[in-house]
């Protein structure tokens, strides 16, 4: 069983430091494998950690942190070279793709040298869960803001777009964040979009929100659009608290 339509819950949280494992999936993370509706087996979760080089130490604390949360773990990697046959149908048979932060325009270019675009829309299309987080959570959506080139945040155009949105993540914790996702927005280098603190998600439904979440109390979502003048015109929208 997969998604009933296309879902993808972009994150900027998810994962934390473990205890028993060098990671350990929280809330955000665990409510994108229950989106799935897996029953009767573990669910299949795939990773990708090309923003980060496909790092084989943090390939292998996802797969630690996986087996501790119960879930049958698969990963890509694009490093050297692909390591699965197919890799459109290696993402068909996952019930949910999950993505590392990095740099989301590494991630970007990497996917389309090697068609991982084309395989994730596909997936997407067909009910599997995609989610993933701050890299792995802009790359679903137009754009946002990046660090890929730098300490000063720059912005990144050329996400995938399966979400018609731009996407700005870390809106609480980096200070650079807020400012440059609104000027952006403000200038027409960005469309309108929506914006997560950290521990938030944003649940998208085809190609429309359907909830924002939250796994840290008091943390907030936005969205952001060009309002008259020079000015963005930011409203905070509910949130509802996982569990």
């Amino acid at each position: 069983m997969t998604a009933p339509e296309p879902t993808i819950l972009a994150t900027s949280g998810g994962i934390r430091p473990g205890g028993h494992t060098f990671f350990e999936f929280s809330a955000l993370s665990t409510f994108a494998v229950e989106l799935a509706g897996i029953t009767g087996r573990a669910p299949r979760v795939c990773f990708l950690a090309t923003a980060l080089g496909d790092n084989e130490a943090v390939l292998a604390r996802l797969h630690d942190a996986a087996r501790l949360a119960g879930w049958q773990s698969s990963h890509v990697q694009l490093f050297p070279m692909p390591n699965v046959p197919d890799i459109r149908e290696h993402l068909l048979a996952q019930d949910v793709v999950w993505v590392m932060g990095g740099s989301v325009a590494g991630l970007l270019a990497m996917w389309r040298v090697h068609r991982v675009h084309e395989a994730m829309r596909a997936a997407w299309e067909a009910g599997v869960v995609l989610t993933g987080v701050s890299a792995g959570s802009i790359c679903w959506h137009i754009g946002g803001t990046t660090d890929s080139f730098g300490t000063d945040l720059r912005p990144v155009t050329n996400g995938l777009a399966l979400l018609p949105y731009s996407n700005g993540v870390h809106y609480d914790s980096e200070p650079q964040r807020r400012p440059l996702f609104q000027s952006l927005i403000t200038d027409g280098a960005l469309p309108p979009g929506y914006a997560t603190d950290d521990g938030v998600g944003l649940l998208y439904r085809g190609t429309e929100l359907a909830e924002a979440v939250t796994e840290v109390d008091g943390k907030g979502a936005y969205w952001v659009e060009r309002g008259s003048g020079c000015a963005a015109v930011e409203a905070r929208l509910e949130v509802r608290r996982l569990t």
